[in-house]
């Protein structure tokens, strides 16, 4: 009798997965006023490096569509690991053999956000290919662990930080580095089934001539956007439109939306069962539009903070449940499908932040009147899902679930 794969394995090394993508994505930014001092770079440098960050996943992300069917999903997905951690352990002493810092700093960045990009395009589709029930709601929870990375990633350096100082942190980098190289056994050892048998996925041409695929890029567009936009701003805001100390702002701001977001993901992917996806999009479209608006009208501070939270529980679902209703409705999708969607997320992601910067620049650097043009992505993601529902019914969902 042949033995029953474990697919908790799976769920642990996707789950470390995005967890090392948290890692990758926050660990660096708190650097930036030790890099200024120790190397001098300067600030519109270090703006440089979050930029060359999601530069090189969006890269990947388009890359990953036409050459990971033909190298292999284990294979791909372990490349992601051991570059995750190579680029990690290399930021701790790449910079220092380099004549100017800066650009060993860029090399670790881009060698690491390979990594990222990977884990982002194919975590997401190795869960969806495991004969999970509730596949909606094991996708809310497979990227809550984000959230969970992300706020560890802030709280665990800055204890560290604290108890050894900030001089220690190359450190701590290789600490970080630990986790996907730990995690490239997991995934050379657990079960990983193709998301759509050989020959049968859609091509991205495909995939472009559907009309219905191009609504899901503005869902994606939109949920990035949602999130990312008040997740980067947080703690800027917080610190200047609220008054609040800069520890503060970074704990109540930034790390608040995560934990929020976080459990938004991991209530949806224990119940979520019993609730319909289309119409849980709809609703946490309207609380994070009215969350965009309790941030950016907030008379005091501790209504600025609530809006930031409830902001992080409103967009909770918007990413993993963009993904669990494209692919119930292109199920051949296939990573052609998974990668777009990251993509198109990725996008929104670059964007959002980017709009509500310029808004606030040319409303005399109000980052309050930048947060208020940002009601403009769930209001047309809520649309979204309305034209989608129309398409797609939500009865096939439930049957998904």
């Amino acid at each position: 009798m042949t033995p029953q794969p474990n697919y908790r394995r799976t769920k642990l090394a996707c789950y470390l997965g995005f967890v090392t993508q948290a890692i990758s994505a926050n660990f660096v930014p708190l650097l930036f006023l030790t890099f200024y001092r120790t190397w001098g770079i300067s600030y519109a440098d270090l703006a440089l490096i979050p930029l060359t960050f999601f530069l090189t996943q969006l890269a990947v992300d388009y890359l990953s569509a036409k050459f990971v069917d033909r190298i292999g999903y284990r294979r791909s997905i372990i490349v992601a690991q051991v570059t995750s951690g190579a680029g990690l352990l290399m930021l701790s002493f790449v910079p220092d053999l380099c004549p100017h810092p800066f650009a060993g700093i860029l090399v670790c960045v881009v060698i690491y956000a390979v990594g990222s990009g990977l884990i982002e395009v194919l975590c997401s589709p190795i869960i969806e290919a495991c004969p999970f029930e509730n596949k909606a709601g094991m996708m809310s929870l497979l990227h809550s662990f984000y959230c969970w990375g992300a706020a560890g990633t802030i709280l665990l350096s800055t204890a560290f930080f604290t108890i050894f100082g900030t001089g220690q942190w190359r450190i701590l980098a290789c600490l970080w580095a630990i986790v996907p190289l730990y995690n490239v056994f997991n995934f050379a050892t657990c079960p990983i089934e193709p998301i759509v048998a050989e020959g049968e996925s859609m091509t991205i041409g495909q995939l472009l001539k559907a009309k219905l695929f191009w609504l899901f890029i503005v869902l994606m567009v939109c949920a990035g956007a949602s999130e990312l936009s008040m997740a980067q701003w947080a703690s800027a805001f917080a610190e200047s439109s609220l008054g609040i100390s800069k520890t503060a702002g970074d704990l109540l701001g930034a790390c608040g939306f995560a934990v929020f977001m976080g459990l938004s993901r991991v209530w949806y992917g224990r119940w979520g069962a019993k609730v319909n996806l289309h119409g849980f999009m709809i609703a946490s479209g309207a609380l994070c539009l009215c969350s965009y608006l309790l941030a950016a009208l907030a008379a005091w501070p501790l209504m600025g903070l609530i809006g930031c939270m409830l902001c992080g529980f409103s967009v909770g679902i918007m990413w993993p449940g963009s993904i669990s209703i494209s692919s119930a409705a292109l199920p051949r999708g296939g990573t052609a499908l998974f990668a777009l969607l990251a993509l198109s997320g990725d996008l929104g992601g670059a964007a959002g932040p980017a709009i509500v910067g310029s808004v606030s620049h040319l409303m005399g650097e109000s980052i309050q009147s930048g947060i208020l043009a940002g009601i403009i992505f769930p209001v047309v993601l809520m649309l979204s899902v309305v034209l989608i529902s129309r398409h797609h019914s939500p009865d096939e969902m439930e049957k998904r679930q």
